[in-house]
């Protein structure tokens, strides 16, 4: 005989069991008005049992009048004391919240830990002067340094859990990685992913900081990376494309990482293949390298060092009479760091700008000028001036988040053709795009213009470019196809995208959708009647064209692990990071305080 279920018995509660027995209705339990205790089981045999057994003697000689006016006050009472309960479980979840909201801000600020004690007192002293009778509100809020510490690394958890979530419906994804030394020369291995789901939508995400305390080989970086992938629950066979520094452990034949990666991929029998790129930034870099002009970089580099280094002659040079009437358009002169790119063209800018005050300083401190003042050294300099002008701005174009891989290839294809035609204009003395040659050019007294000269130096910096992109130009016809598919000859395309290619570029709808929207948010409009190109353009928008996250994580790195801060644990630095890099994930915090209940830490524990 099958046993019975109360809840089919479908027992409701009597009202007048209140009077009789003085229980009441709570969350669906019968609750005793005079202890407070509840039964089981809503049936009227144990609610007298109860009453008769613990309450019968207290109100024996109570009318049925008088039960019911007791049972009424008793119920007020038990709905005030909820009420309270209510209010004071709202008012915890409220501090609980405040402090993650808080713990974030410092997070993302770099801020220590210890800053939260601080902010709570500023806080204090506010609420006494605003709104006094709420202080015990802002005392409960707890920021003390263990609190932070552990609600950071509860808002960064719960970052990676929607990360992981995300990445169980990517139907491609990319890595790119980077590694760097941080102020404890600790190697740091930098890893971030971009993915995109079904619906072709792209989640750009920081993916794990990873401490080296030992060797940094190619296997060593696999197994970080690898280990990073299985933990995230990232099918291998969806791994389409790799961006690295370039470096020979990540990109060495054998036993770099691109190579261990590629024969994980053949264990698991991915049917893709990787593609490794070198960063298109770092490598654009590089080539301003190969117009070997250092001999005038290391001229300005000195000069400038010796007016800055020293207080005194950067005081009377930056307050010169003639500099300060200059200050306003000029400006004061820069340092030039070696590891910022980008500061060399200021510095070379600033540097042709006040050569002719620079000289007159030099010369006030007794320090030889010549060559300074020299016609082919000045026009070498106006040169070095110009190009890395164009450089800088190539270069600022490539930087960014959420960058399409196919927009940065075109970018640099018409840096190249730019390159080309500024060659021709060059041999010509044509210096329309070169202001500062344009300049020398004008004021040169007996020499003429070394314009086949410097043409060579664009010359070479052209065959560079094409060297060090070869392997973007090997995947040419994959870009353009995401990039311009209406203009994509169907016929040299690979035989699984021809009928879908020709059905989109005879479709006018599509077509002019795409002339509204763009490449890169095109590929969400593609119909799900062409699959095979929703996946092609999955693959392409999912790779990183540079390592510029990495680089940007390593920013936020050093500014956290300060010298004042070198004890910061790896694993806090990694929940900071994760936390300050976020860009399409926002923490849960509803969530958070949710699962913690209404517990909060008291303030007399909190400043421990």
């Amino acid at each position: 005989m099958a046993k019975r279920k109360v809840d089919t018995e479908n027992r409701g509660f009597q009202t007048r069991w209140e009077s009789e027995y003085m229980f009441t209705k709570v969350a669906g339990k019968p609750v005793c008005l005079l202890c407070g205790e509840s039964v089981a089981v809503l049936k009227e045999y144990n609610l007298r049992r109860h009453y008769e057994t613990k309450h019968a003697d207290k109100n024996k000689n109570m009318d049925m009048e008088q039960r019911l006016q007791k049972a009424e006050e008793l119920k007020r009472g038990l709905k005030s004391r909820q009420a309270l309960f209510k209010k004071a479980k709202s008012q915890g979840q409220a501090a609980v919240k405040a402090s993650f909201i808080l713990a974030e801000e410092i997070a993302k600020s770099a801020r220590p830990f210890t800053e939260g004690d601080f902010i709570k007192n500023c806080m204090i002293k506010v609420c006494d002067e605003v709104c006094p009778e709420k202080r015990q509100l802002f005392l409960n809020v707890s920021l003390s340094r263990n609190t932070i510490a552990e609600r950071v690394d509860q808002l960064s958890i719960n970052l990676k859990e929607q990360l992981v979530k995300k990445g169980k419906d990517f139907i491609a994804y990319s890595l790119a990685v980077d590694e760097s030394t941080d102020i404890s020369d600790i190697a740091q291995l930098s890893i971030f992913i971009r993915g995109v789901d079904s619906n072709l939508s792209v989640t750009e995400e920081f993916l794990a900081l990873r401490p080296m305390h030992g060797t940094t080989t190619g296997h060593d970086l696999y197994e970080e990376v690898s280990r990073c992938v299985n933990e995230m629950e990232l099918p291998w066979e969806k791994l389409v494309g790799l961006t690295t520094d370039g470096a020979p452990a990540m990109c060495g034949h054998r036993s770099g990482l691109v190579a261990k990666i590629r024969e994980k991929m053949q264990e698991e029998n991915a049917t893709g293949e990787l593609t490794a790129y070198h960063c298109i930034i770092h490598q654009e870099a590089l080539c301003g390298k190969a117009l070997k002009m250092e001999h005038v970089m290391s001229i300005i580099t000195r000069t400038v060092n010796f007016i800055r280094a020293k207080g005194l002659n950067h005081r009377q040079f930056k307050f010169k009479a003639f500099l300060t009437e200059l200050e306003t358009e000029h400006g004061d002169l820069p340092y030039h760091t070696e590891v910022r790119w980008l500061s060399q063209g200021k510095v070379l800018q600033r540097c042709f700008e006040l050569r002719e005050e620079i000289c007159l300083f030099l010369d006030s401190k007794g320090k030889d000028t010549t060559q300074l003042r020299d016609e082919m050294f000045l026009c070498e300099m106006a040169f070095l001036c110009d190009i890395t002008s164009h450089l800088n701005a190539i270069n600022l174009q490539l930087q960014g988040r959420d960058r399409v891989i196919s927009d940065m290839y075109s970018t640099v294809k018409a840096f190249k053709t730019k390159l080309t035609l500024w060659e021709t204009q060059m041999r010509k003395e044509n210096l329309s795009h070169f202001p500062s040659c344009q300049t020398m050019k004008e004021k040169l007294s007996t020499s003429a213009f070394p314009s086949t000269q410097l043409a060579d130096k664009i010359g070479m910096l052209a065959a560079d470019f094409r060297r060090r992109f070869a392997d973007f130009e090997a995947q040419k016809s994959r870009l353009e196809l995401l990039g311009n598919p209406f203009a994509v000859d169907v016929e040299s395309s690979p035989p699984n995208l021809q009928m879908e290619l020709i059905d989109l570029q005879c479709n006018d709808a599509l077509r002019a959708k795409y002339a509204a929207v763009g490449a890169a948010e095109f590929a969400r409009f593609l119909p799900g009647t062409m699959p095979q190109l929703r996946i092609q353009a999955a693959q392409t928008l999912s790779m990183f064209g540079s390592t510029y996250l990495c680089e940007q994580l390593f920013s936020l790195m050093n500014l956290n692990k300060t010298s004042h801060r070198s004890r910061l644990t790896a694993e806090h630095l990694h929940s900071i990071l994760r936390i300050s890099s976020a860009q399409s994930l926002t923490p849960n915090i509803d969530e958070l305080v949710e699962k913690m209940g209404h517990h909060q830490v008291s303030p007399s524990t909190s400043n421990k």
